[in-house]
């Protein structure tokens, strides 16, 4: 690759062979210094202990948390995100604060908040409008930390609404317009878009100035690049040369261990 970029690696997806506690020090061993996770608990109002524990197991090896999900409610049961459910309002702004206060203690400056599947007998109308409010709420609350709200498009999720860059980032202005609120950006995941079928060429030319965070895998497969058949390389290229200075998130299945599915990137560009 002829750029210098900052990764990170997600270590929901990475290095899970391990207990979450030990996942940034294998993280560091590997090269890195930069980490991000989906929402690391099982509910989104955790302990204290617990929140120390996770806390801790990142500051103590010395890589930063570069990018943190909001509690997306139970995602090995194929939901992605409650902020646009009416029913788990209360839950999902609950949340809002224990992240930021996790993010403020380790200098996290960017928020995923899944949208949301669609739900039966709740008009897509009323579940917009929820969710509006809700990553409006959100923005101001990272605000205060300097921090933005990252809004996904995803695949292999029928009911997810967001399926391309044009149809997140429409949500991305409604919410800056009617929330009052500027720190709302697209998380472009180059593997989701390019399975659903996005136009690639279209996303890393005309709508990097919306972008505030990048996530690779290669496709199909979502495994590490070089396995399948997107030119990864060519689109981080191509978002560097047009002005993107942001992280890329590592958010792949290893086809093998973990610690083995880097040689791709040469040690000396992973820090």
């Amino acid at each position: 690759m002829d750029h210098r970029f900052r990764y990170d690696v997600n270590l929901s997806i990475l290095f899970t062979e391990l207990e979450l506690p030990a996942r940034a020090a294998a993280a560091k061993a590997a090269g890195f210094d930069a980490v991000e996770f989906w929402w690391p608990f099982d509910v989104p109002v955790p302990s204290e202990s617990d929140v120390d524990i996770f806390v801790r197991s990142i500051r103590d090896e010395g890589v930063r948390l570069v990018g943190l999900n909001f509690f997306a409610g139970d995602m090995p049961g194929g939901e992605r995100g409650v902020l646009s459910s009416p029913a788990r309002t209360a839950e999902f702004r609950d949340n809002i604060e224990v992240a930021v206060e996790i993010a403020d203690r380790l200098g996290c400056r960017t928020f995923n908040a899944l949208y949301g599947n669609r739900i039966d007998g709740v008009s897509e109308a009323e579940q917009d409008e929820v969710a509006r409010e809700n990553i409006a709420l959100a923005a101001k609350a990272a605000g205060r930390i300097g921090a933005t709200i990252v809004i996904e498009p995803l695949s292999g999720a029928p009911k997810y609404p967001l399926k391309t860059a044009a149809e997140a980032l429409a949500v991305i202005q409604r919410v800056r317009t009617e929330g009052g609120v500027d720190n709302v950006a697209l998380l472009a995941d180059l593997y989701h878009l390019a399975v659903n079928g996005d136009d690639l060429d279209v996303v890393v030319s005309q709508y990097v100035q919306q972008i505030g965070h990048v996530q690779i895998a290669d496709a199909p497969g979502r495994n590490e690049p070089g396995t399948g058949e997107l030119a990864v390389a060519g689109y981080l290229g191509e978002l560097a040369d047009n002005g993107y200075d942001g992280y890329i998130g590592l958010e792949y299945k290893p086809s093998g261990a973990s610690a083995d599915s880097f040689d791709w990137l040469p040690r000396d560009l992973r820090a």
